[in-house]
């Protein structure tokens, strides 16, 4: 990974987030050079799972780089070709929903879009309680689109949350790896 151009961008998934970030520590420990991309709500948002400001500061220190936070700031991603790879993780059911429809009206949801212009991989790490409600529909479309990846899956709580599924955290590197090389890491769902 070393040398490696990684976006990573982060949405409301806030109880997820700490998991999210040591992945993205884990990136930066491997040589990865990381972008950190974060939703307005995200880079705003005190919540009972830590301060923004707390997550922010870590991100920036341990990243080197301010954190791209408004569609503005990730505009450029494609038109520069500033990344290797998109990594969206925590990606929560109403980011996946915007991808799917093509709606680009977040700092994550334009990163994606800028950068799918250059054909390159976008690596997802879901984490929504109505993966498989609502927003199934959704992961079915990004499942047959081109360049775009997942790390895999299961769900979390099947009793007391049946529709929610959430990305293994510890297989990012190798999922980010096999999206490199234009595959899905197998098995989806395990």
């Amino acid at each position: 990974m070393i040398g490696l151009s990684v976006g990573y961008a982060m949405c409301g998934s806030f109880c997820t987030l700490r998991q999210s970030v040591e992945q993205l520590k884990n990136l930066c420990s491997l040589g990865a050079n990381v972008t950190p991309i974060m939703s307005d709500i995200v880079y705003t948002t005190d919540t009972r799972f830590g301060a923004c400001a707390d997550f922010i500061n870590e991100i920036e220190e341990v990243t080197g780089k301010k954190i791209l936070h408004t569609v503005k700031d990730a505009e450029p991603i494609g038109p520069k070709n500033l990344l290797d790879i998109i990594v969206v993780a925590p990606c929560t059911g109403n980011t996946l929903s915007k991808l799917a429809n093509g709606i680009t009206d977040t700092s994550v949801t334009m990163a994606v879009k800028a950068h799918l212009r250059n054909q390159k991989p976008v690596l997802l790490g879901v984490a929504t309680n109505d993966a498989l409600g609502a927003s199934a529909k959704n992961i079915g479309m990004l499942f047959n689109s081109r360049h775009i990846y997942f790390i895999p899956l299961s769900q979390d709580d099947c009793e007391g949350k049946p529709n929610s599924l959430i990305a293994h955290w510890d297989l990012l590197p190798k999922a980010l790896e096999s999206a490199l090389n234009g595959k899905q890491l197998q098995p989806l769902f395990n």
